[in-house]
């Protein structure tokens, strides 16, 4: 199994939508067309130059649609997104953990959202299944990566207390109301819902300056907040800049079990920036986001960097 997941990751990273398509449960008319991808790579050495707790995550999507002119549709299933995400999280030293470290844990998320307006309101509705453990292959991969840029692996100690297999499906509600401030400027607070690897709620506020992200199609990271583009409007070449921050109320985490590691912090909080050039065809984003303590024994915050790279041909 461990096999399938990583080649399927592969090819969605590298083969675009096409290769995405064993992926695609869509079953709506043929007229349906890609309208447009994105991929969002954190990584906290892009952040804080180290390699722990929220350490790395890949979220690459794919968008299908009757057509994009910059508005969501006012019916959800009109536009579909399919997402794939790898994740690993780790103890602060993956070689020899510390007492009262967080586990260590690998997961593939494999998703299908669609975004519709509901009056004034974006809403994004999606199902996830997240698959954990060993049978991701991704400790494999790190340990692999690692010794290729000679950074400590993780120790058998600590893949023995990994957090084990398992499929845990569950869902996803955003509603955002995207209010205009100015030509150039947004502020747009949301609300979240989540369900499955992790049971949350989630209120916060993101507000982009600059304009280069009108009529573009937006999906939220999971692990950042940050918001990467995934099919383009009409906007125009230049620069653009987005802060913001969340707060989050835990519920449930499969990631601080009950019976073992250190205990969950049900309050979290996110802040985010990030800049964005937008070229005639090409766009490059970079983003810094500060994540508060999610453990009890966790020494102190992080943060965690983004990027994103849109090149056409």
């Amino acid at each position: 199994m461990r096999k399938v997941f990583a080649i399927a990751v592969v090819a969605a990273l590298f083969g675009g939508s096409a290769a995405f398509a064993q992926f695609n449960l869509e079953t709506t008319p043929q007229s349906r067309t890609a309208i447009g991808s994105g991929i969002i790579a954190n990584n906290d050495y892009l952040g804080e130059m180290r390699d722990r707790w929220q350490t790395a995550s890949v979220t690459y999507s794919t968008v299908r649609g009757y057509s994009w002119d910059g508005d969501l549709p006012d019916a959800p299933g009109e536009i579909l997104e399919y997402r794939i995400q790898g994740r690993i999280i780790a103890p602060g030293d993956v070689e020899n953990p510390v007492a009262g470290d967080r586990l260590y844990s690998t997961s593939y998320s494999l998703g299908t959202h669609t975004h519709f307006n509901y009056g004034a309101n974006e809403i994004s509705l999606g199902a996830d299944l997240v698959i954990t453990g060993e049978q991701t292959g991704l400790p494999g991969l790190q340990t692999a990566i690692h010794d290729v840029i000679n950074r400590d692996v993780p120790s058998a100690a600590t893949l023995a207390d990994m957090i084990p297999d398992g499929v845990h499906p569950g869902i996803v509600v955003e509603l955002g109301r995207p209010m205009y401030l100015s030509n150039t400027a947004e502020l747009r607070p949301f609300a979240e819902v989540r369900t499955g690897d992790e049971t949350l709620f989630r209120s916060g506020v993101d507000v982009y300056f600059g304009g280069i992200v009108d009529n573009d199609l937006l999906v939220r990271d999971q692990v950042t907040g940050q918001r990467y583009r995934t099919a383009r409007g009409d906007t125009l070449p230049g620069l653009g800049f987005v802060v913001g921050g969340d707060i989050t109320q835990m519920t449930n985490s499969i990631y601080f079990p009950d019976d073992r590691g250190p205990d969950m912090i049900d309050n979290r909080t996110r802040l985010r920036a990030g800049v964005m050039w937008q070229g005639d065809s090409n766009s490059v984003f970079y983003g810094m986001t500060w994540l508060s303590e999610e453990f009890d024994t966790q020494p102190e915050p992080q943060f965690v960097g983004s990027i994103r790279l849109k090149f056409e041909f």
